[in-house]
């Protein structure tokens, strides 16, 4: 995903009320900004270090500036616009980045299905090949030794995605959830069982039940966000 014009880089001064954010710009005017993630954002704080924001041309939006990546306190750095995901998987299965899904020719995103009334992200159909639904989940939470977690907050919407999923295949259909990794520093992904364990019992158990589970981890620069390789998810 080419990013036209290129993020624009400041100093992040803190986050406040889930959607805002103030930043220093290096004139050392300070600006309000909009956070686009309503998540902890758990380990992706730092005060005072580099950030990179994203600028509307629409004139009736209150704050035009949008926060897109941050620097971690460990030094990496974390995509954390988390509407990006979508845009960045949808980028990834038209050009057929993913083996185990790459003779599906028909992608459609935000299809509504499933017993408890949700969108799939996307729903992958081909001739003679079973329905296949995509869930995408953004991954940000890093904890050292390059291991990342998801999710960084009790997610009753991750497990109902899971319980949805699992209906997919018992219908016969194929399940996937993507972690699409916005993080430099993460080279494997595991459930956050120390924060929620019921969505790590879940996704254990949709695994096995026959939903796949992939990764993939993304290269972040102010002039490209790009999802490159395949990462271990680690389930036991």
């Amino acid at each position: 995903m080419k990013l036209e014009p290129a993020l624009q880089q400041a100093h992040l001064i803190k986050r406040y009320k889930r959607f805002l954010a103030d930043i220093r710009l290096p004139s050392g005017e300070v600006k309000t900004i909009h956070c686009p993630n309503t998540g902890s954002m758990r380990a992706c704080l730092a005060p005072d270090s580099p950030c990179w924001y994203s600028v509307s041309a629409s004139k009736t939006r209150k704050y035009p500036e949008t926060w897109e990546i941050a620097t971690t306190p460990d030094g990496f750095l974390a995509g954390i616009n988390t509407h990006r995901a979508n845009a960045l998987v949808a980028e990834l299965l038209a050009h057929k980045g993913v083996a185990s899904l790459a003779d599906y020719d028909s992608i459609s995103a935000e299809v509504k299905y499933g017993a408890e009334n949700s969108r799939i992200d996307f729903l992958l159909e081909a001739q003679g090949l079973p329905k296949c639904y995509v869930e995408v989940k953004n991954v940000t939470l890093h904890e050292g030794d390059g291991l990342g977690f998801f999710p960084d907050a009790v997610s009753s919407r991750g497990a109902k995605h899971l319980r949805e999923l699992m209906a997919m295949v018992e219908q016969g259909h194929r399940a996937v959830l993507l972690f699409c990794v916005q993080h430099t520093g993460i080279t494997r992904v595991a459930p956050a069982d120390h924060i929620d364990p019921v969505y790590g019992t879940l996704l254990r158990e949709a695994a096995a039940k026959g939903v796949e589970v992939l990764a993939y981890g993304a290269h972040l620069s102010a002039q490209e966000i790009r999802l490159l390789k395949p990462l271990p998810v680690l389930l036991a």
